[in-house]
């Protein structure tokens, strides 16, 4: 095979001349060797000439191909084929490392095992769950059901369970959203969430934020590409720790009135957060998506989310689940509806937020000692300011600490560090000192 694939060998090699026929074949060459990497492919318009086809189903076609990493390239430049797998995977989430012992790890910002509540006697009364081991694929089991509605900041029309928050929000934005549409996002935002949007291949418009939440004219002037949904985390933002006001989701509400747009609100953090949930659903019922992850309070392993929405758009992500899982765990359903009612858990989980409180304000007050300024807030981690984020990585790193560069949770220019503090029950004199030195360069 020569480092040049001409458009005529090419076409008789494709089939399928829909989009996403030539792009599911060009991938099984690439995958069987005879597209070898590094091979440079045929202009788009001799491509579309030969197969009889427009120039943009070609482009449209390598636009997917290069969203997978498969090609790179493009214009007068040319296209070659990079990779070898079709294979989509979090770019942010999997260049996140775990680190060596003897390393302070402060690049997660995950619950301290310690304050998570014990599922022994949860996961025994889920076992004893009604319609355990069916495969009828039920939305939501009416116990857990009934222990969520008691703290659910509206009445919606419908409930689903699913297999965490993450799954939740992907299942959503897969089920509802088409590829190419706008979705509007707070900047920052979780890595995660820009993982999701970006291999579903949707334009991600960041909305700007302060410390009330995002703001009026940032999210006015996006609305104007009438974004297909607007995602963010009303109750406890997980990167910056802000919670959004009761005046300004008062003027989002306004802002969002006058528009189409899905609502998403994604309570990533639960009731680790003091703050009452709060939702525009009241208002928008019809198309708001409010999503409460129990992960962060009860426990990771209980994989376990609720989503709440109008009955045609619960219908919706439901059908969707499908193509996959079809339901979430009864059994996990059944513990998580427990460990809702169970008052010594609540107490534990209100115990634990208090501590995660204090360990942040422990390490905002060493910074504010040392000159560096960070917003107040509760959760997980602190947003730290840097005059230079490749300079704070290189200056902690060569002390054996690790963060995550602010670069991660945004598509705009950052010089930020994301300081995990939820296992930090020590150390925190040390990690000022750290980063007070990577502050300036």
């Amino acid at each position: 095979m020569a480092d040049t694939a001409t458009a005529e060998w090419l076409a008789t090699k494709i089939v399928d001349k829909t989009r996403r026929g030539i792009a599911l074949e060009t991938s099984a060459l690439v995958r069987a060797g005879i597209l070898p990497v590094g091979t440079r492919l045929p202009a788009i318009r001799d491509l579309a000439y030969e197969l009889k086809v427009s120039p943009a189903t070609i482009s449209e076609a390598w636009s997917e191909l290069r969203r997978q990493k498969i090609i790179t390239g493009r214009g007068r430049n040319g296209t070659w084929v990079s990779g070898e797998r079709f294979i989509a995977k979090p770019e942010r989430l999997a260049s996140s490392g775990h680190y060596a012992s003897g390393v302070l790890d402060l690049s997660l910002a995950v619950p301290d095992v310690q304050l998570l509540p014990p599922l022994k006697e949860a996961l025994s009364h889920g076992a004893e769950v009604e319609h355990l081991n069916s495969y009828a694929r039920s939305r939501i089991v009416p116990e857990l059901q009934e222990a969520v509605e008691q703290q659910w900041p509206y009445t919606p029309e419908a409930f689903l369970a699913t297999n965490g928050g993450y799954n939740a929000v992907y299942t959503t934005v897969r089920a509802l959203l088409p590829p190419g549409s706008v979705v509007a996002v707070e900047h920052p935002t979780a890595m995660r969430i820009l993982d999701i949007l970006e291999d579903l291949g949707v334009r991600i418009a960041p909305v700007l934020c302060d410390q009330e939440g995002p703001r009026p004219d940032s999210l006015r002037q996006v609305l104007t590409e009438r974004p297909a949904a607007f995602l963010f985390q009303p109750r406890l933002h997980s990167v910056t720790g802000q919670t959004v006001s009761a005046a300004r989701m008062l003027q989002l509400g306004d802002i969002l009135n006058g528009s189409d747009t899905l609502i998403i609100e994604d309570d990533g953090v639960g009731d680790i957060s003091s703050t009452l949930p709060m939702s525009l659903g009241q208002r928008f019922p019809d198309r708001t998506v409010r999503i409460l992850s129990y992960s962060k309070t009860l426990g990771p392993d209980l994989r376990l989310a609720v989503v709440s929405s109008s009955l045609s758009i619960i219908e919706q992500i439901q059908s969707y689940r499908a193509f996959s899982a079809g339901w979430t765990s009864r059994l996990l359903q059944g513990a998580v509806a427990w460990l809702l009612k169970d008052s010594v858990t609540m107490e534990r989980v209100a115990e634990a937020g208090t501590i995660y409180q204090q360990r942040r304000d422990r390490l905002a007050e060493a910074l504010s000692h040392r000159g560096i300024t960070t917003w107040t807030g509760s959760g997980l981690c602190l947003w730290v300011p840097v005059e230079s984020e490749q300079f704070a990585m290189v200056t902690l790193a060569a002390r054996n600490i690790a963060v995550v560069p602010g670069s991660k949770f945004s598509l705009l220019p950052s010089n930020h560090l994301r300081v995990a503090t939820s296992r930090l029950s020590d150390r925190c004199e040390e990690a000022a000192d750290a980063i007070a030195l990577a502050h300036r360069l």
